[in-house]
């Protein structure tokens, strides 16, 4: 229960969901399975979500990309309080303790690398620790705000091309025109879902939604709808 690793990422500490799976002798995959559903709630009442658990991913060892997620000190809360007996203890005193001691090692006025080794000698882990805080940086998926602002550029977008909401086309082939919006995304940036885009792509798919347009065969449906409603309107 002492290996638990907590690591600063853009000046917030977290540790990682197999890191958790591990400690409280839990399937990775069933602890992802309760964390979505966590979300969930969150989302729904109106909470930020990156403020308990972060996306992210990591490679096995066939090298496949997996998901995983970054659990902050609030994330681990939920967790415990789903958790009873000595398993939730133990966990429970585990993150708390090492929480402490790297908010401890951070509110003091020095150089956060030394801090950050200061707190991880003694467990002879630097170099891996550290080669994991780069990857987790390089593969940070993007946080709550910036999947809505995603979401509603690419709304005002596809609205756009369509002629606007009292369009003929919008009307029609909404459905149609946003179902080919997101196929385009997702195949660009090579991911199941746009709330999976890495933090680093962030502004290159807001590029992307501004440069976007239908296909030549959708473009050719909408204006034949519009001007359709033209015509209507002129008689």
């Amino acid at each position: 229960m002492n290996n638990l690793k907590v690591v600063s990422i853009n000046d917030q500490l977290v540790t990682e969901s197999r890191d958790v799976a591990e400690m409280v002798d839990r399937e990775h995959n069933a602890l992802l399975k309760s964390i979505r559903g966590y979300l969930q709630y969150l989302t729904q009442g109106g909470f930020t979500r990156s403020e308990f658990f972060i996306e992210s991913t990591y490679e096995d060892s066939t090298g496949r990309t997996l998901p995983s997620f970054l659990l902050t000190k609030k994330g681990c809360h939920m967790v415990a309080n789903k958790m009873t007996g000595e398993k939730g203890v133990l966990f429970t005193a585990a993150y708390v303790s090492k929480f402490e001691v790297m908010e401890k090692q951070f509110a003091q006025p020095s150089n956060t690398k030394l801090l950050l080794q200061t707190a991880l000698e003694q467990e002879g882990r630097l170099d891996v620790v550290e080669t994991d805080v780069k990857y987790l940086k390089d593969h940070m998926r993007i946080n709550g705000p910036q999947e809505q602002r995603i979401g509603a550029n690419a709304r005002g977008k596809v609205m756009q091309c369509l002629g606007g909401i009292e369009s003929a086309a919008y009307k029609e082939i909404g459905r149609k025109a946003f179902q080919q919006f997101w196929r385009d995304f997702k195949k660009y940036f090579e991911i199941p879902r746009y709330g999976e885009l890495p933090k680093v792509r962030f502004e290159e798919s807001l590029q992307f939604i501004q440069e976007w347009s239908p296909d030549t065969a959708l473009r050719l449906e909408i204006k034949k709808l519009n001007g359709q409603q033209h015509l209507r309107l002129a008689e």
